[in-house]
């Protein structure tokens, strides 16, 4: 496993993906089964527990390939879209049904049981949650399970936001959670793959992935070097430069999701021991 990023390598001392064999050690390699996020969002945790570290999440209709499910109702498997390897509740996942026809673009909407806004809704549905669209009926599209989502929450699957920056305004006062990706929480490097990916530009989930995006920018301090939309990284953290000498990121310190001055998150960082680390343009 020298060289291999755990976090992205399906691997373990007992088990491996088919697509590694000769590049790791292994006594059973699988190929994995293509699995679908059927919950409004699936944990994804280093171990088979759920006390265990939250890493990152999947949103509905997201695919996962599983290479292991065990009697305790959990499922080894590793994201499609970003790589992530982890362990998921096998109740959170169903076999792969319909091709993902639309993508919700509110920070979060409800599924309806009917065409009725007062009927009591079923579920939920947070911001780049993907669905098949069975049909329409008047201002609702209809999914392949039955549930009816407003249209003005959504949009066709290859829609490209035009603004990331806006995309990640939209989360302002979300409350911080390390490892989230949804609009009931989430951190710094889930809100920056959020806006990006909504805006086309794939992206990896954790900020020291990310800094290895895009183009570097000299930055010495003076912010005329940057660009709205710059990604600014610090050790284990990363936000949107939004233009007007403010930073806009998911945080410990408002425990939520908050533009401020850059100058004065450069100088908080600062007293914690942490200098920028980088600036990317993507």
């Amino acid at each position: 496993m020298s060289g291999f990023d755990k976090r992205l390598t399906p691997a373990r001392p007992d088990l491996a993906a088919s697509y590694l064999r000769g590049q790791v050690d292994a006594p059973r390699f699988v190929d994995g089964e293509i699995m679908q996020v059927i919950d409004v969002s699936a944990p994804l945790r280093q171990t088979p527990s759920p006390e265990a570290l939250l890493d990152t999440e999947a949103l509905h209709g997201e695919r996962v390939i599983v290479y292991e499910a065990n009697e305790e109702g959990w499922s080894w498997g590793q994201l499609a879209r970003d790589g992530y390897v982890g362990w998921l509740s096998s109740n959170a996942l169903a076999k792969q049904s319909a091709t993902p026809t639309h993508r919700v673009r509110a920070l979060r909407t409800f599924v309806f049981p009917k065409s009725d806004i007062k009927s009591p809704p079923i579920a939920s549905l947070s911001f780049g949650s993907e669905f098949a669209a069975k049909r329409e009926e008047e201002s609702f599209i209809v999914a392949e399970n039955g549930g009816f989502i407003a249209k003005q929450h959504i949009a066709v699957i290859d829609f490209r936001e035009s603004d990331p920056v806006e995309v990640a305004r939209r989360f302002l006062g979300t409350p911080y959670l390390w490892g989230g990706k949804t609009s009931a929480g989430l951190d710094c490097s889930g809100l920056v793959q959020l806006a990006l990916q909504s805006a086309g530009h794939e992206c990896p989930r954790d900020s020291d992935m990310q800094q290895k995006n895009g183009s570097p920018v000299s930055f010495k301090g003076d912010e005329k070097a940057l660009s709205r939309g710059d990604l600014i990284f610090w050790k284990g953290h990363v936000g949107f430069y939004t233009g007007s000498g403010k930073l806009l990121h998911a945080n410990a310190f408002h425990m939520a999701v908050a533009e401020e001055p850059l100058a004065e998150a450069i100088m908080r960082i600062r007293a914690s021991g942490l200098e920028i680390l980088e600036v990317r343009r993507t």
